[in-house]
């Protein structure tokens, strides 16, 4: 390089320097809160050209707000207010619950509800506030009845009575103002399932419009949220009608155990032989027609092979009913491979000929919201969970406590077990983001004992003695289990338990409440509420507004 080169080149590092000090600096010395306006403009311009670049460049790089359009805030209603405030309220119970507290997480639980029910009747997302309440009194009436997994077990698992039985049998009036309404629907619904509307259709859509019907359908409806995303990814996996889905609605109002009096079981309503056709088994342990998932893949097969053989969706339904045989006979005698004919020829049981009419109905109101105020309902939240897949029997009570809740919601993610242990092999569902806790709390027990050992967290002001005796089993059997405790145990400590197996009963016959219809005492939501805060039996005979309970309310505080 030249002397001259060698020149330039320091002076353009010079020069260079400066410039990028100089921008240093002024970033260092300029205030964070200037840092997000544009530079002053020059304090002497020299043309008007560079003024009219200069004014166009800011001009530009300006946000012009009266054309912007800023991002909608869905700023919380009241109405979600007071549910997180109820949340909170009931989170702090249970914590209360856990120290050993019973009086004060009462006292919580009922200001929980208290929050709810406290609302203006007139209040915007009245129905959502409503459900709220129904969902924190059945959880709060859980952790009363069991005591957080505490010694005492609920030892009945309970079955749920089939609403179809009494549907079928009845029969109902026609209204014939509703068959113009009812054509004009069906010709502006979409429906992979073919839609028709004769007296027969029209007596069951007149039945859900009264009050006693409309419960039953709205009942069925909400509960269908739970499991609607399974089922309707089921039936697309197996190339039937969407639209099958309210035949699990008409089932069992989709409750998973539902029994009926011919001794079909399930959401799905499959009698064992059916069941076991399309693998659905059934042992002293397990009742896989009791599991939604399962019950709906099979029940999704066996409506495709039904059309398959029938070639026709009503006929199918109805096979679906009475059996394919009780069809094809049917069809034998009369030469009519038509529903609606062999219908009209009374050539099919009394059930069966009601049965398709039913699922039209419900179909075409469901698919017509609006015309029948079904618009908006607020369905249940899907079930979600996590699966364990267990290597040896386990105790429900043993998971239970390793996931702090309590066993009678393990036994709602569960309805095919019919015990209080889970075999080996079993794809095990727990609250879900729970996985963890319970791996962790069952790597601390026996493979061999978790049949009936449990864990047990331990209150304020607890003794080994106390917790002991709640569980019935020796002290030294705890301290053995427990790495030979050497102290007392401490509040929040939680310990295994070498306790004895209970096994619980089981009943076919549905001993639930009544959970499609109201009782004549009172709705459900009154007889929790009323069981979580201790109210007289004479409570349960009034309504369940909140005008009731506000009453039972101030009657627990004064007593």
């Amino acid at each position: 390089m030249t002397k001259s080169h060698r020149l330039y080149a320091v002076l353009i590092t010079i020069v260079l320097g400066s410039v990028l000090s100089g921008c240093v600096a002024t970033r260092t010395q300029q205030p964070f809160a200037m840092s997000f306006l544009p530079a002053p403009l020059p304090a002497a311009v020299e043309s008007n050209e560079s003024s009219a670049s200069t004014s166009s460049f800011y001009a530009s790089s300006m946000p012009n707000l009266a054309q912007t359009t800023l991002p909608q805030i869905d700023w919380p209603t009241e109405a979600d207010s007071r549910i997180l405030k109820a949340e909170q309220r009931f989170e702090a119970g249970k914590r209360l619950y856990q120290r050993g507290d019973r009086e004060a997480a009462r006292l919580e639980f009922n200001r929980a509800i208290d929050d709810l029910l406290t609302a203006p009747g007139n209040m915007a997302n009245r129905q959502k506030l409503d459900r709220k309440i129904d969902e924190l009194v059945d959880r709060i009436y859980r952790y009363d009845q069991e005591g957080l997994g505490a010694g005492e077990t609920n030892d009945v698992i309970r079955f749920d009575k089939s609403p179809i039985d009494s549907m079928l049998e009845m029969t109902f009036p026609t209204d014939p103002t509703l068959r113009p309404q009812v054509m004009e629907e069906i010709k502006a619904t979409v429906s992979q399932l073919p839609l028709e509307v004769n007296d027969s259709v029209l007596s069951y859509i007149n039945y859900f419009s009264t009050d006693r019907g409309r419960k039953t359908l709205i009942a069925g409806l909400r509960r269908s949220g739970r499991y609607r995303p399974l089922i309707q990814r089921i039936l697309d996996e197996e190339g039937v009608p969407q639209e099958l889905i309210y035949l699990a609605q008409a089932e069992s109002g989709f409750m998973p155990r539902a029994v009926s009096n011919k001794q079909a079981e399930g959401m799905w309503q499959f009698v064992q032989y059916r069941g076991r056709e399309y693998g659905l088994f059934q042992n002293s342990g397990t009742d896989d027609r009791l599991d939604p998932e399962k019950a709906t893949r099979a029940a999704a097969r066996h409506l495709r092979d039904l059309y398959i053989h029938f070639g026709d969706w009503y006929l199918a339904m109805a096979g679906y009913n009475c059996g394919p045989g009780c069809v094809d006979r049917a069809i034998e005698r009369t030469g009519y491979a038509d529903f609606w004919e062999l219908r009209n020829r009374n050539v099919l049981p009394q059930q069966t000929q009601n049965y398709v009419p039913l699922i039209l109905a419900i179909t075409i109101m469901s698919k017509n919201a609006k015309d029948y105020g079904l618009q908006g309902l607020d369905l249940d939240q899907p079930v979600e969970y996590d699966t364990l897949s267990l290597n040896c029997a386990t105790n429900l009570d043993l998971i239970a406590d390793a996931a702090d809740r309590p066993v009678s919601e393990i036994r709602d993610l569960n309805p095919a077990l019919l015990g209080n242990a889970a075999p080996a092999g079993t794809e095990l569902h727990i609250p879900k983001g729970s996985s963890n806790a319970v791996l962790a709390a069952l790597e601390n027990v026996p493979p061999e004992r978790r049949t009936a050992w449990r864990m047990h967290r331990v209150a304020a002001g607890e003794t080994l003695a106390q917790i002991a005796k709640e569980f019935n089993t020796p002290a030294s059997s705890i301290v053995a289990a427990n790495n030979n405790l050497s102290e007392a145990p401490e509040s929040g400590d939680l310990l295994i338990i070498p306790a004895a197996y209970h096994p619980v009963a089981v009943t076919r016959h549905s001993v639930g409440k009544k959970s499609w219809a109201r009782s004549t005492k009172g709705s459900a939501r009154a007889r929790k509420v009323a069981a979580t805060r201790q109210v007289p039996d004479r409570v349960l005979h009034h309504r369940a507004s909140a005008r009731t309970l506000k009453i039972a309310s101030a009657h627990t505080t004064r007593t």
